[in-house]
């Protein structure tokens, strides 16, 4: 499970845009769902993470964060003789994370 816990700590907007990009980038990012973002139906690296923080929206109980989300996605099985090929990769994300427990959900959106 997704857990953001130095993310909900925050509660000036700049430093909860910064905690939360520090937070995924640290290595919490390999828990989103990278795969259901992949465009090639190949499966997500997300060891060079790199998030972008689109939009925040907030009430007590539920932080919601739009992201943008940098990774590889890695395509197997291609017959193009150099595999596993790497490609850079994109996808959006709606994260809800509760403000009390730091679990977090996430979606990937459509583009």
């Amino acid at each position: 499970m997704l857990k953001l816990l130095h993310t909900i700590e925050q509660h000036d907007p700049d430093a909860l845009i910064r905690t939360l990009k520090r937070e995924l980038e640290s290595g919490v990012g390999a828990n989103l769902p990278l795969d259901q973002g992949t465009g090639e139906g190949g499966y997500s690296d997300a060891s060079d993470l790199q998030v972008t923080v689109l939009g925040i929206d907030q009430d007590d109980q539920v932080l919601h964060a739009r992201i943008g989300v940098f990774f590889t996605e890695i395509i197997a099985n291609c017959s193009c003789g150099d595999e596993p090929v790497h490609k850079p990769a994109y996808c959006r994300m709606q994260l809800s994370i509760d403000r009390i427990t730091g679990a977090t959900t996430a979606t990937v959106l459509a583009d």
